[in-house]
């Protein structure tokens, strides 16, 4: 349990949580921090005495108070006693039973909203007894805005808080990317943010390759872009053999009166929209909007696959891979994927399943709450529907056993890593570590983490360097070591109240991005916080030839190196594992240069922002100059009220 962590338990997420939730906290049971099913039994029995019949959710709770596992029930008094009854558990929940010694208890008014307050627990808790849709990144969207005269086509990903038409979600960053470069060529749509859009004097190149229409310089009025935002929400909205016939005659039309500039034009819109139709490897028409969800399971894993459909188009697939799904029922495993990924991406009007879901109807309702329009889930028998959904299980299949098979091999790599490196078995968190600077400006420090999955983006940190000298790559490794490390010492089985995990996590490898002098630095402060023989650290640097035929070498802390063979698969695997750290840190870097490069000595005065400081240099040229400026002349700048000019005069005259 010691890479779960959360954060101090509160209201849920939502703007109306105190008033339609009432959370209770049971008092916690003395018990010892080991395993013990009579303790766990007894805590329960305790939280039974004080609930009522009531709809809610429940949080079981370890010594520690992280969260063990989220359930709802319709009936909290009768859903909780039934962990009491232990020949009735699976063993699984057993174990889960012996863990806890607390639990938390949220009323709700209905069980459809306890279903979506579970799903808002299990994504900010990641308790290690539910079942958990692991998905790092948001899903992209298209988004049409409708906050401007000429509105603007984007990508767009998180919250959906600006005034617009959101089309999606889209499986990947790719798929959304080539769909909207064909609707920028189908419908002409401006893409640049509203500053470009009001500085422009004349068009810029995305008119000249006929991807906009240049409504910044008057290329075309309000009305006739107007026309071509509407035939993009039809388009977008399903209706794009209407739109396509629509472009044909207009382009019969112009080739007729002979114009064959416009002629030409449309004919290149029209290859645009079939391109979206072409480019879909999946049959979806008369289907509508819709997702598509099938399940496949081997060798003890799952995998769920998803398709898109929005308007008979299809706008990508995505393979899922839940975690704890042993001992749980497929029925539920799906449910649980679809209430979690409900809870980030708005569900349309219909779900096609490939099997009946743990209460189904509740489902349906719960979504339909949370989206506000009804929400259908069924299994297709017949028809379109039915063949996209045996497309869909063959996809599922298909992923599953691709992924077991690079599972096994990526197995098989970590196990030789731990044998090269000597480690007493392979590792399950691999911390990697890098520096980025400029003759030490802006320096940045990185980690990166990697499991045996692949990277977990999530846990990736970066550290402004503080303390350390200029150009002192060794001081700067030992500053990130001693900010990563001084807590883990000082609390060595985890500390309460902590919500960030790499904070409370140990790793099983520090693999260090440089040689000899990189690696001493590392284990001196390890040295000095007590902690060297928990860590095992690593250097991995390049070897006398950098080239093509070079090596890397792995530096051990007792000044031992080794290499690996140019063809080695450990040796690939330890160079990606560098190559991303490398990869980070610099961008990381690159992002503290770039906000250094806009940043202003005026931006130090309290209460002076973007147009008080724009108007005092375009009054007096430089910061250097605002800052000899006599009093009087500041109280002369327009913009610049007399209070604001005094406070700038003794911001830089404080001592008289």
């Amino acid at each position: 349990m010691a890479g779960m962590s959360r954060s101090k338990a509160g209201s849920p997420h939502d703007p109306r949580g105190k008033e339609r939730f009432n959370e209770e906290r049971a008092t916690y049971t003395v018990a010892s921090a080991q395993p013990d099913l009579e303790a766990g039994i007894a805590a329960i029995r305790e939280t039974v005495k004080t609930l009522k019949p009531r709809p809610g959710v429940y949080r079981m709770l370890d010594t520690r108070g992280d969260v063990l596992y989220v359930g709802k029930a319709r009936s909290l008094k009768a859903r909780v006693a039934n962990y009491t009854q232990v020949k009735g558990l699976s063993n699984r929940l057993q174990r889960m039973v012996s863990q806890c010694r607390a639990m938390e208890i949220v009323v709700t008014n209905s069980e459809a909203e306890a279903l979506l307050l579970e799903a808002q627990l299990i994504k900010r808790y990641r308790p290690p007894f539910n079942v958990l849709l692991r998905d790092d990144k948001s899903f992209p969207f298209i988004l049409l805005r409708a906050d401007h005269a000429f509105p603007r086509i984007q990508k767009h990903r998180g919250a959906r808080r600006a005034k617009g038409n959101y089309y999606g979600p889209f499986a990947s960053a790719g798929s959304v990317n080539k769909t909207l470069n064909a609707l920028q060529k189908l419908f002409l749509l401006r893409s640049c943010s509203d500053s470009f859009f009001n500085n422009r004097d004349r068009p810029c190149l995305l008119y000249q390759i006929k991807r906009c229409s240049a409504p910044c310089v008057g290329r075309i009025d309000e009305e006739g872009y107007e026309k071509l935002v509407g035939e993009a929400k039809d388009f977008l909205s399903g209706k794009s053999s209407a739109v396509q016939a629509d472009i044909e005659k207009q382009m019969a039309k112009a080739a007729e009166e002979l114009d064959f500039e416009t002629a030409a034009m449309l004919r290149d819109r029209l290859r645009a929209a079939t391109f979206i139709q072409g480019s879909q490897a999946i049959n979806a028409q008369g289907v509508g909007d819709a997702d598509v969800f099938a399940l496949a399971t081997k060798g003890g894993q799952i995998g769920v696959q998803a398709f898109f459909i929005r308007g008979g188009q299809n706008w990508g697939h995505r393979t899922f891979y839940p975690k704890n799904t042993g001992e749980v029922d497929e029925g539920e495993v799906l449910a649980d994927v679809l209430l979690q990924f409900y809870e980030e991406v708005p569900p349309p009007r219909t779900i096609l399943v490939d099997r009946e879901l743990e209460e189904q109807e509740l489902l349906a309702e719960a979504l339909a709450e949370g989206a506000g329009h009804a929400v259908a889930i069924s299994i297709p028998q017949r028809g379109a529907r039915r063949k996209l959904m045996q497309q869909a299980q063959r996809n599922a299949t298909e992923a599953l056993e691709r992924r077991l098979a690079e599972t096994g091999t990526k197995a098989k790599i970590n196990r030789e890593l731990a044998e090269f490196l000597e480690l007493d078995e392979p590792p399950q968190r691999i911390e990697i570590y890098d520096n980025s600077h400029i003759q030490g400006a802006k320096a940045v420090g990185a980690m990166v983490v990697a499991s045996p999955e692949g990277f977990e983006k999530s846990q990736y940190r970066k550290f402004n360097i503080k303390t350390a000298q200029t150009n002192d790559d060794f001081g700067m490794m030992r500053e990130v070591m001693e900010r990563r490390f001084r807590n883990l010492a000082e609390h060595p089985d985890g500390e309460e109240g902590k919500s960030n995990s790499h904070e409370t996590v140990w790793p099983d490898l520090v693999l260090i991005d440089g040689g000899k002098g990189q690696v001493s630095s590392v284990m001196s402060v390890l040295e000095g916080l007590g902690i060297a023989d928990q860590v095992p650290v690593i250097g991995i640097a390049k070897g006398p030839h950098h080239g093509r035929e070079g090596r890397e070498v792995f530096h051990f802390p007792d000044g031992r190196e080794k290499t690996l063979p140019t063809n080695s698969p450990v040796l690939f695997h330890a160079q990606n594992l560098r190559d991303e750290v490398h990869r980070f840190a610099i961008g990381a870097h690159r992002a503290k240069r770039s906000k250094a490069i806009t940043a202003s000595p005026l931006d130090e005065i309290p209460g002076i922002g973007p147009s008080r400081k724009r108007a005092l240099l375009l009054a007096f040229g430089t910061a250097s100059k605002v800052r000899a400026a006599a009093l009087d002349d500041l109280k002369r700048t327009p913009g610049i009220s007399e209070g604001v000019a005094q406070k700038i005069y003794d911001f830089y005259h404080a001592g008289g």
